[in-house]
C-alpha cells in the first residue's frame, strides 16, 4: 500500500511516496513561496504531488500533510499557522482534495514526526513514548499505542511551553522560564553567548566575540568534543532543563519512554546524558523502572513519513 506525505513549511514543501512496509519510494522538495499567498500554497503542493506521481506509475491511497499550527479533530482545518502569509482558518484537505483529487488528511507537523518515528524510526520499539523536538523551538508528540494523542481539542502536545522556571528567560511562551527557553536553539545560543562573554579566555569567546549571531548549538558539540569545559557545560545545564520537564512529562502521562530528535538534540550526549541522569534522580521510584531516552536520527524524515503514516492510518 502507498501513500503521498507532504511536509509543508515556511520555506519548502516536501513530498513523498512512501510504501507502508518499505518506507520511501521517491521524495521532491519545492520552495514554498508562502509570500505569494495561501491560494499559490495550494497550487504548489498539487505540483510537488504532480512531480512525483509522474515518474511512478502507481495509484496511492491519499495524501497524509503536516504543517504548523493547531489542527482540527477532524483533521481537516488548520488555525493560523505560523510562517504562512495570509493563512487564517483555512480547509487545507478539502483544497488540495479539490486540486489533485486524492483525499487528504492533515495533522500538526510535530505530531507527524512521532508518528513517523512510531513507525519507520526510533519509537518503532515502542508502543507508547513521549517526542521531544528540540529545534528552532521545542515542540514534540505523544503517541500512546502507536497513535497521537490530540487531548480535547486536538493541541495536546506543546511540550515546549512546559513551565520549569516562572522566574526564568522569556522565550515563545507566554510566560518565562518554559523549556523553549532554554532548549530552543536561538535561546540556547543566546545563553551560550552570555556565558561566554563572562570566559573572554576560552577559544570560544577568541572564535566568536566579534559576532556573537553565528554561534549555533553545533558549535558547543564540537567545541565539547575537543574537551573544552564551558562548551561541555553549557550543555550540561542545558540537558538538566530537559531532564526537569522530562520529569514533568512522565510523572503526567505515565510513559517512560523518550525519543528526542531536531537539530539541537545532535549534541548527543553532551545534552541528553545529563538529562537522563536529571531526569532518573527526580522521578517517583516506580517511573524509573524501564526509563530511557534515544535519540532519534531520522531527522526532518520523521515527519514526511508521519505525513504519509497518517494516510495509512485515517484513509484506509
Amino acid at each position: 500500500m502507498i501513500s503521498i506525505g507532504i511536509d509543508l513549511g515556511g520555506t519548502n514543501i516536501k513530498a513523498a511516496l512512501v510504501d507502508q512496509k518499505t518506507g520511501f519510494i521517491e521524495t521532491t522538495s519545492i520552495p514554498t513561496q508562502a509570500d505569494l499567498g495561501k491560494e499559490h500554497v495550494f497550487d504548489r503542493v498539487a505540483m510537488a504531488v504532480k512531480k512525483l506521481l509522474e515518474e511512478h506509475d502507481v495509484e496511492p491511497i491519499g495524501i497524509g500533510m503536516g504543517l504548523p499550527g493547531m489542527v482540527s479533530l477532524d483533521r481537516k482545518t488548520v488555525k493560523n499557522p505560523p510562517n504562512l502569509t495570509g493563512w487564517k482558518v483555512e480547509n487545507v484537505a478539502g483544497e488540495i482534495k479539490k486540486r489533485t483529487g486524492y483525499n487528504c488528511v492533515i495533522e500538526n507537523d510535530a505530531n507527524l514526526a512521532a508518528l513517523g518515528s512510531a513507525f519507520f524510526g526510533a519509537g518503532e520499539s515502542f508502543g507508547s513514548f513521549i517526542m521531544v523536538t528540540l529545534g528552532t523551538g521545542v515542540g514534540g508528540g505523544i503517541i500512546i499505542d502507536q497513535k497521537i494523542y490530540r487531548g480535547v481539542h486536538g493541541m495536546a502536545g506543546e511540550l515546549g511551553h512546559v513551565i520549569i522556571n516562572y522566574h526564568g528567560p522569556l522565550s515563545n511562551s507566554n510566560t518565562r522560564g518554559g523549556i523553549e527557553a532554554y532548549l530552543g536553539q536561538r535561546f540556547l545560543s543566546r545563553f551560550a553567548a552570555d556565558t561566554i562573554r563572562q570566559n573572554p579566555d576560552n577559544p570560544l569567546y577568541s572564535k566568536f566575540h566579534k559576532n556573537f549571531d553565528k554561534l549555533e548549538p553545533a558549535d558547543l558539540y564540537d567545541a565539547a568534543e575537543t574537551g573544552n569545559e564551558l562548551g561541555i557545560d553549557i550543555l550540561r545545564q542545558a540537558g538538566e532543563k530537559l531532564g526537569y520537564a522530562i520529569v514533568n512529562y512522565v510523572h503526567i502521562l505515565d510513559i517512560n519512554k523518550i525519543v528526542v530528535s531536531g537539530g539541537v538534540a545532535k549534541a548527543g550526549k553532551w545534552i541528553l546524558g545529563p538529562a537522563e541522569e536529571t531526569a532518573k534522580k527526580y522521578l517517583m521510584p516506580p517511573f524509573r523502572e524501564g526509563f530511557e531516552i534515544v535519540y532519534e536520527s531520522l531527522g526532518n524524515d520523521a515527519a514526511l513519513l508521519g505525513a504519509a503514516s497518517l494516510a495509512f492510518e485515517e484513509l484506509c
